[in-house]
């Protein structure tokens, strides 16, 4: 069999794979649904009745556990990459334990929607086809990247918020430890006045604290805190208070020497910002604005020219 061929066999292949996978999952949620009926019917108690007392965990359970099982296929085998993918989920507000497993289970559903879309989509518009099938491999290959591309952005966004929050943050934190507060207590006094302003920063804070209660050492809760959220000015934050912790420096001090080199940062970034936005705008003006301006200044003339000149010509 040559390869034109054998490309149609392998997206109806893939088609009717992805037909399978979604017959699964309503198979599985029908089933849920029956045991649901089946405990209402015969309830122990108005807590299993009561659809409202029930945490929203326990209702996404059979969504979740058909992600995890649909990307088991596509869980990193080594301890370094399950350990980098899971710093990328945290970095962007997944902290579960099934979070590597719902994500990969979200990649692969995705792979085949867009498999199956468009291979709907292409061989009505094709036919069995060599060209159909290249572009259902596009598709499929969109759908597989399309979950990494949405995981960066929200990356990027909560780690944009955190680098924003963080100074006033460390400001507050300094007129709490100057005030007498010990470090856990400032932390705890920075989450109650940021939650409504900040409150990704104010959530991280407050895991830091709850961590803090439990009984983990303080030199670990803040090296997580720094590699949790990804941002540099809090790994090199928790780094500054790690050592000031361990050599018993002044901790008010170096939280200030911190906010004042974060806001130096901010500061030489707009500037920064603002040295760029000369060049950037030369695009722009050459594309659309200078078109129009040269249009506005050389039409008339290049009309009058056209009305003297021709006719002259002609004669």
């Amino acid at each position: 069999m040559d390869y034109e061929t054998l490309l149609p066999m392998v997206v109806f292949l893939l088609i009717m794979g992805g037909i399978y996978f979604a017959l699964q999952l309503l198979s599985n949620r029908t089933s849920h649904t029956e045991e649901r009926l089946e405990r209402i019917g015969r309830p122990k108690s108005l807590m299993e009745i009561d659809l409202n007392t029930q945490p929203r965990a326990e209702r996404f359970t059979g969504l979740k556990d058909a992600a995890t099982s649909l990307g088991g296929a596509l869980e990193p085998q080594s301890e370094l990459e399950r350990s980098a993918l899971r710093i990328k989920l945290a970095n962007a507000g997944f902290r579960s334990e099934s979070a590597a497993s719902v994500y990969q289970g979200i990649r692969m559903a995705t792979f085949l929607a867009f498999i199956v879309c468009g291979g709907l989509y292409f061989t009505i518009k094709y036919g069995m086809t060599f060209k159909a099938a290249q572009y259902v491999l596009f598709c499929g290959g969109v759908g597989f990247y399309v979950p990494s591309l949405g995981l960066a952005f929200l990356r990027s966004q909560r780690q944009q918020q955190i680098f924003l929050c963080l100074p006033d943050a460390l400001d507050l934190m300094v007129v709490c430890v100057e005030s007498g507060l010990g470090l856990d207590a400032a932390m705890r006094r920075v989450t109650d006045e940021m939650k409504g302003h900040a409150k990704v920063l104010a959530e991280e804070f407050g895991l830091a604290n709850l961590q803090l209660q439990m009984g983990r050492p303080r030199r670990e809760v803040l090296h997580d805190l720094g590699v949790r959220t990804g941002v540099d000015d809090m790994r090199s934050l928790a780094a500054i208070l790690i050592q000031a912790d361990r050599f018993g420096a002044s901790i008010a001090q170096a939280l200030r020497v911190q906010s004042d080199s974060m806001r130096t940062r901010r500061k030489q970034i707009a500037e920064e910002k603002a040295a760029k936005t000369a060049v950037q705008l030369i695009f722009p003006l050459v594309l659309f604005i200078f078109p129009g301006i040269f249009v506005v200044l050389v039409g008339p003339a290049a009309i009058q020219i056209a009305k003297n000149l021709l006719p002259k010509m002609g004669g």
